[in-house]
């Protein structure tokens, strides 16, 4: 049983990103989550939630549906632009939570170091999370980055190994693609066709060079990693929106990285796991009575699913599970993200 305030306190919340895709190996996948031994809590959670808000998008969108439900909840939309398609201060969100100082009163981005596989026909941008980057190998590329920035007027702080923080008035108002919307596509289709794009496209050639004959590539490429050879702007904006989450709200990435891989068993696997934590733990307190949030991210859209009042009382409990026998099959759900 819950504690006595339990029901009276801020809903648990969890958000659940990339839930789903619009790709091909997704499609293919999502049918076998329909099982029935494949998310055994799944039935009886949505038979105790309703939909109780969405946020629609398409997927060409520079912001993610996670970030837009993220930035919503942390009060963004009464700071000016702060919720404009590819206008939220990322940048100065990670930064808090790398304990690093930004300058206030001056735009920043995320400057993410990564590597831009060569095709035969265009270009894929790598998960950055992926190239085993150390701190020495990010501090040593950033040190060079940073003579070349600086001279060109910019600000650079590292921050992360894949997190650097860049600054230059040009930043402010600066659209930019979510590093979660490029990874593993082209990042020239991701470049918007603002007028500072070209600057940025000039930059990333520059770096480009810089970092072609690096000691740090040499050792990488002997090593059999991937080299640093670009870099990835996202999340401009000034300091200054709230950058923690309200209580109560948990942002649950397990999905993330097998999606951006289109590792499909591992992502399938992802989903088993949010079964036998998340929904299980959702499921055990919305039978208990006590308020539950769950947001389900796709490439297009998030939902938010909750439990409406009067959870606790039997008749409700009976109704909610009729609704359970008959909730909808987890990939016809997903489908519509």
């Amino acid at each position: 049983m819950p504690a006595p305030d339990e029901k009276h306190a801020a809903p648990r919340h969890w958000i659940v990103p990339f839930a789903a895709s619009l790709s091909e190996p997704c499609a293919h996948a999502l049918p076998r989550l329909d099982a029935p031994d494949a998310l055994p809590h799944w039935a009886a959670l949505m038979g105790q939630l309703e939909e109780m808000g969405r946020t629609p998008g398409d997927e060409y969108a520079l912001s993610t549906p996670h970030e837009r439900v993220l930035a919503e909840l942390m009060g963004w939309a009464d700071t000016g632009d702060a919720l404009a398609d590819g206008a939220m201060p990322w940048a100065v969100w990670w930064a808090h939570h790398d304990g690093v100082a930004l300058t206030a009163g001056q735009p920043w981005g995320l400057l993410t170091p990564g590597h831009w596989l060569m095709g035969r026909d265009h270009m894929t941008l790598l998960d950055p999370d992926g190239l085993a980057v150390t701190e020495a190998d990010s501090r040593a590329a950033y040190e060079t980055v940073r003579e070349l920035f600086e001279s060109d007027g910019w600000t650079l702080l590292w921050g992360a190994p894949t997190r650097w923080y860049a600054s230059h008035p040009s930043l402010a108002g600066l659209p930019t693609a979510s590093l979660d919307r490029v990874i593993g596509r082209n990042p020239d289709l991701w470049m918007t066709d603002h007028p500072q794009a070209r600057v940025l496209r000039r930059l990333q050639s520059e770096v480009q060079m810089v970092l072609y004959h690096h000691p740090v590539n040499d050792r990488r490429e002997a090593a059999g990693l991937p080299t640093l050879n670009s870099f990835w702007l996202s999340g401009c904006g000034m300091p200054g929106p709230n950058m923690v989450l309200p209580p109560g709200v948990e942002l649950v990435d397990t999905l993330r990285a097998p999606m951006l891989a289109d590792d499909m068993a591992s992502w399938l696997a992802g989903w088993q796991q949010l079964d036998a934590t998340v929904l299980k733990q959702a499921c055990a307190l919305a039978q208990a009575g006590a308020p539950v949030r769950l947001t389900l991210c796709g490439e297009r859209h998030a939902v938010t699913l909750g439990t409406r009042r009067g959870t606790g009382n039997v008749l409700t409990r009976l109704w909610q599970g009729l609704r359970g026998a008959t909730a909808p099959r987890p990939s016809a759900w997903l489908t519509e993200l």
